[in-house]
C-alpha cells in the first residue's frame, strides 16, 4: 500500500550492514582492554624499577598513567558506539522476528492495561503475550504504551481516525526514525514516570516576589565583594561578617521552601534529561501532516522546543548540585547558592512546568503513531480502512478478512457484511453455526480486531473495509471467578448486560457473541437469545453469534431480511478431521462431536 522496499529485503540488508559495525566496535573494544592492559603491565614494570630496584625515576610512571587516563576515555565512547551498535541489531532483528511470526513472548504485553470488565480487551487478545498489543507496541516511553493502549480500547472519531491515518501514512516509510527512536528509549521506559512529573510540574508554585529576587542578588554580591576585600587585605573580616548575618536573616525564614523545591527537582531533573534526547530527535523531523504538525506546535513553550526549555532546567539543577563540591561549599554559603538556584527553577516552573503534562502526551501520541507506522511498514498489503459516517446507522463491509496474528500464509480469510437496516443491503445479524475447532470463534475475533484496528488509526488485515464507528462488546473469553463467586453463566449474563447497555449510547454496538448463553436449558437458552438478539438488532446493533446448537440458526429465520445463517464445514480425511475454515452461506447440516470424541480414544 505504500512505496517502500520488500520489508524482509530491507530489514535483512540492514541487519547485515548493522551486525558489520558491531563485530567492528567490538573489536574496538577488545583492543582497548588489552591496550589497557598492557599500560597496567608496563605501568608495574615501571614500578618496580623505580620504586623497589631504583634504576630508574619513579617520574617515568608519569606516561603510562597519562596514556591510561586519555585510553579510558577513549574506551568510553567505544563502549557506548559498541553498546549503540548492538541496540540497531535488536533492533532489526525484533523486525525480522515480527515478519517470521517469532515475536510473541519478547516485546511489551500491556497486561496492565488489561481490565478484566472491559466489553472486548480479554475477548480479542489485546494484551497479554502473544497479544495484538504486543505486535504492534515499539513505544519506548510509558507515555507511549498508554496511548496506544488507550485507541486500542476505545474507539475515535472519523475525524480523529482519518488524521490519524495521514499521520501513518507519512510516517511508514521513515525506517531511519524509527531505528533512532529505538536506540534513545532504553532507559525511558523503566525511568521516566510520567505521571509523577507532570504533578511536579504543576504542583504549587512558590513565587518569590521581584524585590526578594533582587535583594538575594545584591546580597551574593556582597557577599563576594567583601569576602575578595577581606582576603585582599583591604578590610577586615566585619564587612563580611555582616553579610553573612544578611544571609542568615534573608536565609532562615526561607530554608523550608528552598530545601522543598531542592529536594522536588532531582528525580525530575534526571527523568526529564533521559527524554530530552528523544524530544530532540521529534524535533529535527520534517512533519507535514497536520495532526504531526499539531504534535510539534504543541511542544513548544515559549516558543522554545522541550529540549531546549529541559536543557535549562539540567543546567540550573546542575549549578545547584554544585554546592555539594567540598571545595565550592565554602563559597556558595555567602553567595545563597541553594536560594538563588531554587528561586530559579521556580522561575522555569512558573515559565514549563504546565507543558510537561503536554510534552509527554505530545510524545505518546507520536510513539503510538510510529508503532502503527512500523506494523504499516511491515504488512504493505493491509490497507487503511474507511471510516464512514453514522448517519446511516452501523456498518461493517469486509472483503477477504484475515486475522493479524496468525500467520499470513495460515490465514484463511473471510467476506463479512453487517449493516443496519438502514443500508442497501446486508443483514444486522449473522448466526455462525458448525462444528467444534471449525473457525466460528475465529471469525468473531478477526471481525473484532479489525474494527479495534481500524476505530484506532492503523491498516486492517483484509483486501478492503467500510465500517462506521462502532462499540464493540464480545463474550468469547467469559469465566467463572471463585474470587468474586460468581458462574460462566453470571458472568456472561453480565457482560450481555453490558452490551445492551452500549445500544442506549451514542455508537451502535458491534457484538461478536460466542455459543451464546451455552449454560442453561436448551428451552431457556433460545428464548433468550432470541430476546437479547432481537432486542440488540431493534436497537441499531449489528454483530455475529456463534451456536452449534442449530436450534439457535431459527433466530436468524424470525428475523427475516435483518439476519442470516452462515456456517463452517468439516470432513473425514483418512481418519483425521479437517477443516477449511471458509465461511458459507447457509445452516451447518451435521457435528462433529461424536467424531471428535472417537478421535481422542473415547468409546462413544
Amino acid at each position: 500500500m505504500h512505496d517502500v522496499p520488500d520489508p524482509r529485503a530491507e530489514y535483512t540488508r540492514r541487519l547485515d550492514a548493522r551486525q558489520a559495525n558491531a563485530a567492528r566496535e567490538a573489536r574496538a573494544d577488545d583492543a582497548a582492554v588489552r591496550a589497557r592492559q598492557a599500560l597496567v603491565v608496563v605501568a608495574a614494570v615501571l614500578a618496580w624499577f623505580g620504586f623497589w630496584a631504583k634504576s630508574i625515576s619513579a617520574w617515568w610512571l608519569v606516561v603510562p598513567a597519562a596514556v591510561l587516563a586519555v585510553l579510558a576515555i577513549a574506551h568510553a565512547r567505544v563502549i557506548r558506539r559498541r553498546r549503540i551498535a548492538q541496540r540497531r541489531v535488536a533492533f532489526y532483528e525484533r523486525g525480522l522476528a515480527r515478519l517470521d511470526n517469532r515475536w510473541a513472548g519478547h516485546g511489551a504485553t500491556g497486561e496492565t492495561f488489561l481490565d478484566p470488565e472491559h466489553p472486548y480487551a480479554a475477548d480479542l487478545d489485546l494484551f497479554g503475550a502473544g497479544s495484538l498489543f504486543e505486535l504492534l507496541c515499539t513505544a519506548r516511553t510509558r507515555a507511549g504504551e498508554a496511548t496506544l493502549a488507550g485507541w486500542l480500547l476505545a474507539p475515535s472519531s472519523p475525524a480523529v481516525v482519518a488524521a490519524r491515518q495521514d499521520a501513518v501514512r507519512e510516517l511508514t516509510p521513515r525506517l531511519d526514525l524509527r531505528e533512532d527512536l529505538a536506540l534513545l528509549g532504553d532507559e525511558i521506559r523503566g525511568s521516566v514516570h510520567p505521571d509523577r512529573l507532570a504533578a511536579w510540574g504543576s504542583a504549587p508554585l512558590w513565587q518569590p516576589t521581584p524585590v526578594l529576587r533582587m535583594g538575594l542578588v545584591a546580597l551574593a554580591a556582597a557577599g563576594a565583594i567583601t569576602l575578595w576585600l577581606w582576603t585582599a587585605g583591604i578590610t577586615g573580616p566585619l564587612l563580611f561578617v555582616a553579610t553573612l548575618v544578611a544571609d542568615l536573616a534573608v536565609a532562615l525564614p526561607l530554608r523550608a521552601r528552598v530545601l522543598h523545591v531542592v529536594r522536588a527537582s532531582d528525580l525530575p531533573g534526571h527523568e526529564l534529561g533521559l527524554l530530552s534526547d528523544l524530544l530532540a530527535r521529534i524535533e529535527c523531523e520534517p512533519l507535514a501532516s497536520r495532526r504531526l504538525a499539531e504534535l510539534r506546535a504543541g511542544l513548544e513553550t515559549g516558543g522554545a522546543p522541550p529540549s531546549r526549555r529541559i536543557a535549562a532546567l539540567r543546567r540550573l539543577i546542575r549549578l545547584l548540585d554544585a554546592r555539594r563540591n567540598q571545595m565550592f561549599a565554602m563559597v556558595s554559603y555567602p553567595l545563597l547558592w541553594a536560594t538563588q538556584f531554587a528561586c530559579a527553577i521556580e522561575a522555569w516552573r512558573a515559565e514549563s512546568g504546565a507543558a510537561v503534562a503536554g510534552w509527554f502526551a505530545a510524545v505518546g501520541e507520536f510513539e503510538a503513531l510510529c508503532a502503527l507506522a512500523g506494523y504499516a511498514w511491515e504488512n504493505p498489503g493491509d490497507p487503511f480502512p474507511v471510516i464512514v459516517p453514522g448517519d446511516r446507522g452501523a456498518l461493517f463491509d469486509g472483503e477477504a478478512l484475515g486475522h493479524p496474528l496468525i500467520p499470513r500464509d495460515a490465514n484463511v480469510c473471510n467476506d463479512v457484511r453487517l449493516a443496519d437496516a438502514r443500508h442497501d443491503q446486508g443483514p444486522s445479524l449473522l448466526v455462525v453455526s458448525g462444528s467444534n475447532m471449525s473457525g466460528k470463534s475465529t471469525l468473531l475475533r478477526t471481525v473484532g480486531v479489525n474494527a479495534v484496528l481500524a476505530l484506532a488509526g492503523a491498516p486492517v488485515r483484509a483486501n478492503r473495509l467500510r465500517l462506521t464507528p462502532l462499540a464493540i462488546g464480545a463474550t468469547l473469553r467469559i469465566q467463572d471467578s471463585l474470587q468474586a463467586g460468581t458462574s460462566r453463566f453470571y458472568a456472561e449474563v453480565t457482560r450481555l448486560r453490558t452490551i445492551v447497555d452500549l445500544a442506549q449510547g451514542t455508537l451502535p454496538p458491534l457484538f461478536l457473541l460466542d455459543e451464546m448463553l451455552n449454560g442453561t436449558n436448551s428451552r431457556d437458552r433460545r428464548i433468550g437469545a432470541e430476546a437479547l438478539v432481537r432486542g440488540l438488532v431493534g436497537r441499531g446493533a449489528i454483530g455475529l453469534v456463534t451456536t452449534h446448537d442449530l436450534a439457535l440458526t431459527e433466530i436468524a429465520d424470525g428475523l427475516g431480511a435483518r439476519a442470516a445463517n452462515v456456517h463452517f464445514q468439516d470432513h473425514i480425511e483418512d481418519g483425521r478431521m479437517v477443516f477449511d475454515f471458509r465461511c458459507r452461506p447457509g445452516t451447518v447440516t451435521k457435528s462433529n462431536a461424536l467424531e471428535l470424541m472417537r478421535a481422542v480414544g473415547l468409546d462413544v
